[in-house]
């Protein structure tokens, strides 16, 4: 299974960019999904889950609201609207898979298959 996420880039605050998390190996619809990000110097932290119906979506406080999650099974990919970036947003932003329900969202050891990361940075 590979997660290649890709969408990232350089925005001003108060933009907008889409990140795509597409899987291959191995249909998505069979996993739930969550981004996670890490700024420099800092541990990787959860941003939201997605479980494989679409149907549960969790957010951390941080992005609630500005940021929302969508998945096309039929696409084997999962995206990550982010509206309103703040400088704060500043991070690598990772796609993970899990068999675990949401109450494990936040553990990182839960993920069977992480994405490389793509980077995003906000300006001031």
């Amino acid at each position: 299974v590979q997660l290649q996420a890709s969408g990232g880039g350089l925005v001003q605050a108060g933009g907008s960019l889409e990140l795509s998390c597409v899987a291959s190996g191995r249909t998505v619809s069979t996993g739930n999904m969550s981004w996670f990000r890490q700024a420099p110097g800092k541990e990787r932290e959860f941003v939201g889950f997605i479980s494989w119906t679409g149907t549960s979506i969790v957010y951390a406080e941080a992005v609630k609201g500005r940021f929302t999650l969508s998945r096309d099974n039929a696409k084997n990919t999962v995206y990550l609207q982010m509206n309103s970036l703040k400088p704060e947003d500043t991070a690598v932003y990772y796609c993970a898979s899990t068999r675990a329900g949401s109450y494990y969202r936040t553990l990182l050891t839960a993920y069977d298959y992480w994405g490389q990361g793509t980077l995003v940075t906000v300006s001031s």
